[in-house]
């Protein structure tokens, strides 16, 4: 769903590459005023272009299409979620395969480039970093208020065109756990509460109840 030198946008902010939008509620503007103006002709960035910005400290950034996209980092219940999968992931980690949080994950090499930071990721050891999207075989986004749609609708078909086989989306309101399969070049979706099992891509158990307790 990560600092940002003082030539980045603020963390309430989509930065277009020379144009910055801030968040309308920020600038007091009504929502999304003047979206298309300022996107009408933005500088659409390369893969290389986007590596040679460095790593952002203060918000999370991503690179969506070629635009630079800059949101705040999520809130402690959202970490505390992050945390306790990672833990149940990284205890069943099979020979071959590592799990780590919030890397950068090459969507779509091909300028315009996109680059996704999902919450979780279950790659191939020894992959390079930024990670292709062909050495990633899970990747985890936790809802937030403001990501719901991105998370259910553009991601999901990012992550499909990209060939990621599995792709989870947590809902903390339950919680509850959307598990996408990738069959035929689409996904196939189950829901699940309680314990969550699962053999693709390999056996894994998670149990949901734990990511929300006090």
């Amino acid at each position: 769903m990560t600092t940002m030198p003082s030539s980045r946008p603020d963390a309430g902010s989509i930065a277009l590459q020379g144009a910055e939008l801030r968040d309308p509620a920020q600038s007091g503007l009504p929502a999304y005023t003047g979206l298309m103006t300022v996107a009408a002709n933005p500088h659409l960035m390369s893969l290389a272009e986007w590596r040679a910005l460095g790593e952002d400290t203060v918000g999370r950034s991503e690179l969506q299409e070629g635009v630079r996209i800059v949101s705040p980092r999520p809130g402690i219940a959202h970490m505390d979620a992050v945390y306790e999968l990672w833990m149940q992931l990284r205890e069943q980690m099979p020979n071959g395969f590592r799990t780590v949080a919030e890397v950068d994950v090459v969507v779509d090499p091909q300028t315009p480039a996109t680059v996704r930071a999902p919450d979780l990721v279950v790659y191939k050891s020894g992959a390079s970093a930024p990670l292709p999207a062909a050495d990633v075989v899970v990747v985890i986004e936790i809802l937030s208020p403001g990501t719901r749609r991105v998370d259910r609708v553009t991601k999901r078909s990012e992550y499909a065109d990209a060939g990621i086989r599995a792709y989870w989306i947590v809902d903390l309101d339950g919680p509850r756990l959307t598990e996408l399969t990738l069959a035929g070049g689409e996904y196939s979706a189950k829901e699940h509460v309680g314990e969550f099992t699962t053999t693709v891509p390999f056996g894994l158990r998670i149990d949901l109840t734990t990511l929300t307790r006090s």
